[in-house]
């Protein structure tokens, strides 16, 4: 659970690595490429029999593809190699995997071959990897299509060609694998937008280089590690003031249900207290369902907070952006969704009073409100996602999650985060309302901000990830249901967090403990 923390690189990096290490690495970097991805490939099909198909491009992806498919062959699998390139215009490091390959017996052909009769047991993507930049258009498209359509296991290097390895956006005709082995490190585009349904499972192979001893890494996938020295077990003398007092402002007409998914969650993640202003006049004085919870009207919360949550059905009447007005002169962590952001998008006086603030503020927007701060569409948003989060944070001096596949943290300093868990099943009303919840009841209870953010993010995925393991969702989920999981997976952290890390798994712990 705590493992060590995974770097990601756009391609950049990733280059900056290579062209440093490539003079002088022995065996060579594709070399050792090649050899990673031909164990990866013997471990996926080692009981389905039959040939391995091997698709290489005119680059040094497609060099990778050579080395793979010499190391196959000499493991004494049947390897069929398809290359369609001069072999004369091959990159040198790649024209030398393309000799060996000849030289140790392989054969090449010049298009696809038909599949046999049994099908294949492997085909492989070796065609442009991370190498390019835009559509991929006649044969090797044509090629492509084909590849996607066979019944077996497909497999990728580095990243599927026609997917773009910084924004994880499909450039025209782009390659589904269902297993991608990539080399070095983590890139974005496998992680976020279309990337997971391209990629399949991922694999990475470090091939004997450890990325951030020659180049800092910015960004990471997020785990449990990040945040494992804030689960702490709770003393025995304690009380709930020692555990905050949360508000959620929200809750106009129509809409407070939003704002009780978010106090629920909040109160189930162990706050003290939980305070929920609604702007709905006659809204509720009591959630039957969860009577812990303390509602009033919204200009009724307490001045005294741990921390505010503002957005949940908010609405943007001109009461709510009064609302909106105090709560972000207040010196309290604070946390902004929903239509508190499309009313600062809208209003440059409120953005400005947001990048003003002193104390820890949270920004939770989807795509579409990400669109509206920055001035733009959903589609520029979602063209690149890590530049669109980093723009917001470093516009707005807050921390901020650009929700959707693959979930990216920005800080203002311009480090990021990519978050793996969660399923389409979340693709449902009030699931944002829930996140809200969950992060301020962290930030209420003392947590620092980075890592509420953090630990809220992935603690929500990975509560719909248990349900669904569960036969609850992935289609039919809903927000309520989630908010008991992440109680339950938020307490199994804890007990883990608390193993002596010395131990295996399962050991007896020491007396005491």
């Amino acid at each position: 659970m705590f493992s060590p923390l995974r770097p990601i690189y756009p391609v950049a990096g990733i280059r900056e690595i290579e062209n440093t290490l490539i003079p002088s690495a022995r065996p060579p970097l594709m070399e050792r490429a090649g050899r990673a991805a031909a164990q990866d490939a013997v471990r996926l099909i080692m009981d389905r029999p039959g040939p391995i198909l091997v698709a290489c491009g005119p680059g040094n992806n497609g060099g990778d593809g050579f080395v793979m498919a010499r190391q196959l062959a000499q493991a004494g699998r049947e390897v069929v190699v398809a290359f369609c390139s001069a072999a004369d215009r091959l990159p040198a490091e790649a024209a030398k995997a393309h000799a060996d390959y000849l030289a140790a017996g392989g054969t090449v052909v010049s298009d696809l071959p038909a599949a046999p009769a049994n099908g294949w047991a492997l085909v492989v993507d070796a065609l442009f990897g991370i190498g390019i930049g835009r559509p991929i258009e006649g044969r090797y498209a044509s090629w492509i299509q084909t590849l996607n359509a066979q019944p077996c296991p497909r497999m990728a290097l580095d990243v599927p060609s026609g997917l773009d390895a910084d924004t994880g956006q499909p450039l025209g005709a782009t390659y589904r694998a269902t297993h991608t082995t990539t080399f070095i490190a983590l890139k974005p585009g496998l992680l976020t937008n279309d990337g997971p349904d391209y990629c399949g499972e991922i694999s990475v192979q470090r091939i004997d280089i450890d990325a951030p001893a020659w180049l800092p890494a910015r960004g990471h996938a997020i785990a449990p590690s990040l945040f494992r020295s804030q689960l702490q077990p709770r003393p025995r003398n304690t009380h709930k003031g020692v555990y905050g007092d949360a508000g959620i402002l929200g809750g106009s007409p129509g809409m407070v249900g939003a704002a009780l998914l978010a106090g629920r969650a909040a109160l189930w993640l162990g706050t003290g207290r939980v305070f929920v202003g609604l702007l709905e006049d006659r809204g509720p004085a009591v959630d039957f369902a969860h009577p812990e919870l303390m509602l009033r009207q919204a200009a009724a919360l307490p001045q005294r907070l741990s921390a505010l949550a503002v957005g949940p059905g908010l609405g943007t009447q001109a009461a709510a952006a009064a609302l909106l007005v105090a709560a972000l002169e207040r010196t309290i962590p604070l946390l902004l969704d929903a239509d508190a952001l499309n009313l600062i998008g809208a209003d440059p006086t409120l953005k400005a009073a947001l990048k003003a603030r002193t104390t820890p503020t949270i920004l939770t927007p989807h795509p579409a409100e990400a669109a509206r701060m920055l001035g733009t569409d959903t589609a520029t948003v979602q063209a690149n996602r890590l530049h669109a989060a980093l723009e917001i944070a470093r516009s707005c001096k807050a921390l901020v999650v650009l929700k959707g596949c693959g979930s990216i943290i920005a800080t203002p300093d311009e480090r990021w985060f990519i978050n793996g868990t969660g399923h389409p099943g979340m693709a449902s009303a009030g699931m944002g309302d829930v996140l809200t919840g969950l992060i301020v009841g962290l930030l209420a209870q003392g947590w620092p901000a980075e890592s509420a953010l953090i630990a809220g993010v992935h603690l929500h995925g990975a509560a719909a990830d248990r349900l669904s393991r569960e036969g609850i969702g992935p289609v039919g989920l809903t927000a309520s249901e989630t908010i008991d999981a992440a109680r339950g997976v938020f307490n199994g952290w804890l007990i883990e967090a608390q193993r002596d890390p010395r131990l295996p798994v399962g050991a007896p712990q020491r007396p005491g403990r």
